[in-house]
């Protein structure tokens, strides 16, 4: 029965600690969601800041394997290159280890209870109060005060006498086998709890317990890094060539500092008790900590003037697969990042957006060719095209609106759940301007099979109508994903207004035609065009509104 109880306390406590971690990390990301796409932002610079951008993503997210995973999922997405991904998951390892700081400082040197249980408290309070609107800040508390609640218990299951724990003692002061027993522990631990802070801080507990010795918990440590890269395996199965290159980056990364360090152990706990004064088992969180540490740093400095040429060798060693570029749309929600960061998946479903943007650009471009050559030539070289384009339009637009639905499921803020809302709305009118290019494509195609006579000048008053549509398009192709300013918005006006009046003017001259004896299947086709083009300006106009409502 004892073993049971304490079997149940334990689960219970990691349940709290796990569970902790998980509230921080949403309350986190749905009151800083902007303030985190910010940092992103520092991606596409220099390999440095790649590197302080995953460590700050880490700090403020508390899992490297959230970070890398997202890295995974931005690189199949093509929104970093595999060089820049390098230097974020060398930041990531670095950022994992204010964990070990947080609970080395504040996890052993007064009662936590003490404060963990208002602090809980008080969180629970913000998210009831909601008219403060502070519920993602009263989250966040809620999940720190369920952490440090977590972890006391956690260090009463595991304070237990020495002799009830002989085997663990056993595995101990063997030399290098031990040392490689607790690397393998430590890769375990991390792996069935799917967090390196978790382990972390579990390891921790049992050093300052005197469960463990200095050697061995370094060992777990070392052990811990590469249980860290399993999520981005996981994540990085059945995707794109370049986001299983990243996985495996973070993955040699991991494992080959670890046997260097494995290699180097004696003098790297050496550095560590050099730069931590005091006796090591009176300090033995902070020497954990600090090896935590100076084992990521180290790593990085080593590695990072080499990533151009890691992805060069990843590059040789993974190969792209035989059926890797396919004719049919997929946006596979990756449950791998699950809620750990859900701002991975919105800045996704942005990146498959401005895709679809191009998408309406391209068709665009094929259709204009067919009013300045309007002839067999157009439907040989760029009917095919536009048929190909709309059914895969019709794909993205369906994939997109599901893994949009899906984000709106996961913990955000309601700022980021308008955002959503208003995405969907853009899909779904860049999916009806693929529509309107087609629709207008087949009016062309038409009026070539049928051998419609159109007078060269009627023809040419098209022209400058089209080219207002296409900067239009142009306009919002440019600002995709981007909040419209007021001067912005005015200037989609403007162009509505423009298009709308050369619209009446053109259907207005066609009539009189009409009335003057002029074909009558020709001039109605004529106006079909017309119209078709200015729903193409409508909705470009609706996409701006939704612009010009994003937060």
């Amino acid at each position: 029965m004892n073993i049971i109880q304490t079997v149940l306390q334990l689960a219970g406590s990691l349940a709290f600690l796990l569970y902790g971690m998980k509230m921080m990390s949403d309350g986190v990301q749905k009151s800083a969601g902007d303030s985190l796409q910010h940092i992103l932002g520092f991606m596409t610079g220099n390999r440095l800041m790649a590197v302080i951008t995953g460590i700050l993503v880490t700090m403020i997210i508390q899992s490297s394997g959230a970070t890398t995973v997202m890295v995974v999922s931005f690189v199949n997405s093509g929104l970093l290159t595999l060089t820049q991904s390098i230097g974020v998951i060398f930041g990531a390892n670095i950022g994992t280890t204010v964990t070990a700081w947080i609970v080395a400082l504040f996890g052993f040197n007064f009662k936590i209870s003490l404060f963990a249980v208002p602090v809980f408290g008080l969180g629970y309070l913000l998210t009831l109060l909601k008219k403060l609107h502070k519920e993602s800040i009263g989250e966040f508390l809620m999940g720190f005060g369920m952490l440090f609640l977590g972890l006391d218990m956690l260090s009463s299951v595991v304070s237990v006498e020495p002799e009830k724990i002989l085997f663990l003692t056993q595995l101990q002061g063997m030399g290098f086998a031990s040392t490689m027993i607790g690397v393998f522990a430590g890769f375990l631990l991390t792996v069935l709890l799917h967090s390196s802070s978790a382990s972390t801080a579990i390891i921790l507990t049992m050093a300052y317990n005197r469960i463990l010795e200095w050697e061995f918990s370094a060992a777990m440590i070392l052990g811990s890094n590469i249980g860290s890269t399993v999520d981005s395996v996981l994540a990085a199965v059945n995707t794109k060539v370049n986001a299983r290159r990243a996985a495996s980056i973070h993955v040699m990364f991991n494992v080959i500092g670890t046997v260097i360090a494995v290699i180097m152990l004696k003098p790297l706990l050496h550095l560590v008790d050099f730069l931590v004064p005091g006796n090591v088992y009176s300090g033995i969180t902070y020497h954990i900590a600090m090896l935590h540490t100076i084992f990521n740093l180290l790593a990085t400095v080593i590695f990072l003037p080499f990533t151009k040429q890691i992805a060069h060798l990843t590059e040789r060693l993974i190969k792209p697969r035989e059926n890797e570029k396919q004719a049919v749309y997929k946006l596979e929600f990756i449950d791998a990042i699950g809620r750990k960061n859900t701002l991975a998946h919105i800045v996704r479903a942005e990146k498959a957006i401005a895709d679809m943007a191009d998408l309406v650009i391209e068709m665009f471009d094929h259709l204009q060719l067919g009013f300045s050559d309007r002839s067999q030539n157009f439907i040989d070289k760029h009917m095919e095209s536009l048929v190909r384009d709309e059914d895969y339009a019709d794909q993205m637009s369906e994939q997109i609106t599901h893994y949009l639905l899906k984000c709106g499921k996961l913990p955000v803020g309601p700022s980021q759940q308008n955002n959503i809302s208003l995405m969907m709305s853009i899909v779904d009118e860049l999916e009806n301007m693929t529509d309107d290019c087609y629709n207008v494509a087949c009016l062309l195609k038409k009026s070539i099979e049928k051998k419609m006579v159109f007078l060269q000048e009627n023809m040419d008053k098209l022209i400058p109508y089209v080219e207002l549509v296409r900067q239009f398009i142009t306009f919002i192709h440019i600002n995709i994903n981007k909040r419209l300013s007021a001067e912005k918005l005015e200037f989609a006006k403007e162009l509505e207004e423009q298009i709308d009046a050369t619209r009446k003017n053109l259907k207005k001259t066609a009539r009189k035609r009409l009335e003057s004896g002029a074909d009558v299947k020709s001039e109605l086709l004529y106006i079909d065009v017309v119209r078709q083009i200015e729903k193409i300006g409508d909705c470009a106009f609706n996409i701006a509104g939704a612009l010009s409502e994003t937060r």
